[in-house]
């Protein structure tokens, strides 16, 4: 992994989209490509003009080298003083402040201690990879102003799937451990699955049993995303499943790189999750972000019928 260094301008942004998501009104990111390496990802798309990817030479599509900016800690407290209306933030929206770059300058933890330092700052953590356990002595100082979410993407009968898409993160059986230690130790937690991969994480009995660990975590709120189109994300994840010979995952991807079929897997997604969150857990706590302009008019009006839990997002 080669790692370049950047100087982000800011430590603590609003964040009006992430808003609209009911994630957080303010985030704060460690650099702009994270070395989990994750396949999918769709932050290059977000972030492909950014100056950091010209300097290092890279183009944000590739994979292989993590751009972090190990001074942020100290803009975050610097902002964090200087900001007066404040509110949730998300650590971290776009990279991951617990990634292995990112544990080399210790900026999850650094970053947290920046925010808690000041009064009227809550933190929502969002990662996947299980360092973030070590910081728990500090979270648990602060218990009401922290919530903890591990990205849980698949149950751990699918890691050796989960591995070729996500080669750098925390194992989900670790993930899933520190998640209920979170909850073990009365820490406040929450679900992030997301993003939920057709072939490896979508059929109903897998949506079944992510709820239901979500609930047994004491999870307060369940977010969950069907995976972005945006970006080559999805040819590339198709890619390296098929060159590890997941061919029959491959194909399932590679299908809802279709406009088409890619609606139907989100209606029925969406129609799975409500109907196992009812089961097990409240609708009331449910989150899915849905980003509806490649619905067809048949699937979008199939969801609009029962829309319990969907958070419209995108141009009106």
């Amino acid at each position: 992994m080669k790692v370049y260094e950047t100087t982000l301008s800011r430590g603590i942004t609003r964040t009006k989209e992430f808003e609209r998501k009911k994630l957080a009104a303010f985030a704060v990111n460690v650099g702009t490509k994270c070395g989990h390496g994750c396949t999918y990802c769709s932050s290059g798309a977000l972030l492909r003009m950014h100056s950091s990817f010209r300097e290092a030479g890279r183009s944000p599509f590739e994979h292989g080298f993590s751009i972090v900016d190990p001074d942020t800690p100290n803009r975050v407290a610097l902002d964090s003083h200087r900001i007066r209306r404040r509110g949730l933030v998300q650590l971290c929206t776009t990279v991951d402040a617990w990634s292995p770059e990112a544990q080399t300058h210790d900026l999850g933890r650094r970053c947290l201690e920046a925010l808690l330092a000041e009064p009227g700052w809550t933190v929502r953590i969002l990662t996947k990879n299980a360092a973030v356990a070590r910081d728990f002595d500090m979270i648990a100082r602060h218990r009401d102003r922290v919530l903890i979410g591990m990205s849980i993407t698949a149950m751990p009968e699918r890691s050796d799937l989960i591995s070729v898409v996500e080669p750098n993160a925390s194992s989900l059986a670790d993930r899933i451990a520190v998640l209920r230690e979170a909850h073990d130790r009365g820490l406040r937690t929450y679900a992030m699955l997301c993003p939920l991969l057709p072939g490896i994480a979508n059929a109903s009995e897998q949506v079944d049993e992510l709820v239901r660990l979500a609930a047994n975590c004491g999870a307060e709120e369940v977010f969950a995303e069907p995976v972005k189109p945006r970006g080559p994300g999805l040819r590339q994840t198709q890619q390296a499943l098929e060159r590890h010979g997941y061919v029959k995952e491959a194909a399932a991807v590679g299908e809802i790189r279709r406009s088409v079929v890619w609606s139907r897997y989100v209606a029925q997604l969406i129609s799975d999750l409500q109907r196992t969150v009812r089961a097990h857990h409240d609708i009331g706590r449910l989150r899915i972000l849905l980003y509806p302009s490649r619905l067809s008019e048949e699937d979008a009006a199939r969801i609009r019928r029962d829309d319990a839990g969907v958070v419209w997002l995108g141009r009106k």
